[in-house]
């Protein structure tokens, strides 16, 4: 069995060799997104997610990938996102939060990059923001109840929830014009400057969720509590923004 990479690099010939064997003609592009494109990947913690483009004829015969997706996943690798190109333009309004992510953090791997060229309606893309905030608002508050102030369950919560909120908030940065960084900790700095959002309580729930920082019950139950309301207080304005 391989062992689980250091480096999202040292596995990119290897993966692309049994795609191109399972696949053939039918593989169009292969291309790594996530904590492995922006710098934030840990071996051993984190999981390595790949965009496979396949040919219409491919997309139908997806049972070639059984062995290969199984194969890889004891290596830290997610299931391969597989897709086409008519897939993903036809889709850009319907997810545009997630292709903007993958558009802005992806390294090509191999073949055609079906990503580079994509646009997006940005009233759509203000429209899924405010829809995603409120989801995961109603999900915190949920999850908040749920704990029962228990410090793990509360840091479940937070390790959780957090890499969707940074998600949003690349798109968020997209819809102000404003360069979005490639890392996490610099993302949550400028969202919490162009929003007026408590870097502070930003910058913790970052530091719990990889476990550098460990709170008593009394300042988690505490934290958690303002992590819901500044997320309601995004939503509302977001809610409001106009889109020129």
């Amino acid at each position: 069995m391989g062992k689980i990479p250091k480096d999202p690099n040292e596995i990119f010939e290897e993966i692309t060799k049994d795609y191109q064997i399972a696949f053939g003609n039918d593989l169009v592009s292969i291309a790594l997104y996530g904590s492995g494109a922006t710098g934030d990947y840990v071996p051993k913690k984190s999981d390595l997610n790949f965009l496979i483009a396949l040919t219409e004829e491919g997309i139908n015969a997806l049972e070639r990938s059984l062995e290969v997706v199984s194969r890889w996943r004891k290596r830290k690798v997610s299931t391969p996102l597989f897709l086409t190109k008519s897939y993903i333009t036809s889709s850009l309004d319907t997810f545009p939060i997630e292709f903007l992510n993958m558009k802005m953090n992806h390294i090509l791997v191999f073949g055609e990059d079906v990503l580079a060229n994509l646009s997006f309606e940005k009233g759509s893309l203000r429209v899924q923001c405010e829809r995603e905030l409120k989801a995961k608002l109603l999900q915190l508050r949920q999850g908040y109840l749920d704990a029962s102030k228990r410090v793990r369950n509360l840091r479940l919560l937070i390790a959780s929830s957090i890499p969707a909120f940074i998600a949003i908030f690349r798109a968020l940065l997209y819809l102000k014009d404003t360069e979005v960084p490639a890392r996490r900790e610099e993302i949550v700095s400028r969202v919490c400057e162009e929003f007026d959002l408590d870097h502070g309580l930003f910058s913790t729930l970052l530091s719990i969720k990889d476990r550098e920082k460990r709170l008593s019950k009394g300042e988690m139950d505490w934290l958690i509590q303002r992590y819901i309301t500044e997320v309601r207080r995004l939503s509302l304005i977001v809610d409001k923004m106009e889109i020129p």
